[in-house]
């Protein structure tokens, strides 16, 4: 879609300072934008790099107008002054990439559908979609091609399942809920005895309930619980291959980036966030507002509002001190060695005297 800088401010209700007749082509970042691109700008490094930006519009926070004219006098920039560069920068590329999806279909008759399933209005169900018996699904929902929803599912209104996602047996969703490609909800969890030199499988008889809002990213996994459900709170967002073991109670807004493992029975706060590849030991309680810092290795329960990094896991100014100290250990090393060869030569040095003087 191409558009004009003057459409672009009357859209955001704002000024524009330089050619308002700017045809718009695209938006891009600062430094990979071109003379038709509106780009943004929120904060120093941003201004900093749009020195070198071939830019030919930007939306700048208002906050930075000062530096922004300091920076540039005679500006080669467009610019429109906004109060959440980036937050009108999400609305505007939404105008100008519009989302794509497949075409309204209704029912595919290519989908395999049990009869006793409850379809609410407006429903899209695309080809090789398989939903067995007992399934609720609510109004406004899109199952996109090769999914499959398993026996007595509920899902809520306004739910997006992309393809081949897989939902065993008794999985409950809330509304506006967005499952991505082949994430896989309700698998058994990771549960055996070992018993008579064997491992003898522990039955999963419980269940996941996903709450409103929330957003599970491609190939994460969600296990049931062994008796009751493993729970993802209400607003809560999971990125791409995360891993959340059986009887899992994760708090409302919680945030987890790509690669997070939780072993079984885990349970958080609201408004968590854990950064790529963290891990956590079974039967840990992270408190509300907690961070935790990439690849870090949490074997205990976390306060509310810590930041914890490194493995074990620790406080974030604790866990800089070792690093910083680590890094001194070579140095430590060496002027250990230097002592001890000054203690050996001074320990010979007193035995030598004390020979000299039992000899007078």
């Amino acid at each position: 879609m191409s558009t004009t800088v003057e459409w672009i401010a009357q859209e955001l209700n704002c000024l524009v300072k330089g050619n308002q007749i700017l045809e718009i082509h695209g938006a891009e970042s600062v430094l990979k934008a071109g003379p038709h691109d509106i780009t943004f700008v929120g904060d120093e490094l941003n201004l900093k790099r749009l020195k070198s930006s071939k830019a030919g519009a930007v939306l700048l926070e208002k906050r930075l107008e000062e530096s922004f004219e300091k920076a540039f006098e005679e500006s080669p920039f467009t610019s429109i002054a906004v109060v959440d560069a980036q937050a009108a920068f999400i609305k505007i590329i939404q105008k100008l990439r519009p989302s794509r999806t497949l075409p309204e279909m209704g029912i595919s008759p290519q989908a395999q559908i049990s009869d006793d399933v409850e379809l609410g209005e407006n429903c899209h169900i695309y080809p090789q979609v398989i939903i067995r018996p007992g399934v609720r699904i609510g109004n406004n929902c899109r199952i996109y091609p090769g999914a499959y929803i398993g026996e007595d599912c509920i899902i809520g209104d306004d739910v997006t399942i992309h393809a081949n996602a897989v939902f065993y047996a008794d999985v409950k969703l809330g509304n506006r809920v967005i499952i991505h490609a082949a994430a896989v909800l309700g698998c058994d969890g990771f549960g055996y005895r070992f018993e008579a030199g064997r491992f003898i499988k522990i039955p999963h008889l419980g269940s996941v309930r996903i709450e409103d809002d929330v957003e599970i990213g491609a190939g994460t996994t969600i296990d049931r619980g062994m008796i009751g459900p493993t729970v993802v709170g209400e607003g809560s967002k999971i990125d791409n291959q995360v891993m959340i073991a059986h009887n899992c109670e994760i708090g409302k807004h919680n945030a987890f980036a790509s690669q997070v493992g939780f072993a079984g029975s885990i349970t958080t706060g609201d408004y968590v966030r854990c950064a790529g590849q963290v891990g956590v030991a079974d039967h840990v309680h992270i408190g509300d507002q907690a961070t935790l810092g990439a690849r870090a290795g949490v074997h205990r329960d976390i306060p509310a509002g810590e930041v914890h990094i490194g493995t074990p896991a620790a406080p974030e100014k604790e866990q800089r001190k070792i690093v910083m100290s680590l890094r001194k250990v070579p140095e430590m090393r060496k002027q250990i060695r230097e002592l001890e060869n000054q203690i050996k030569t001074m320990s010979q040095q007193l035995e030598n005297l004390s020979k000299l003087e039992a000899n007078q």
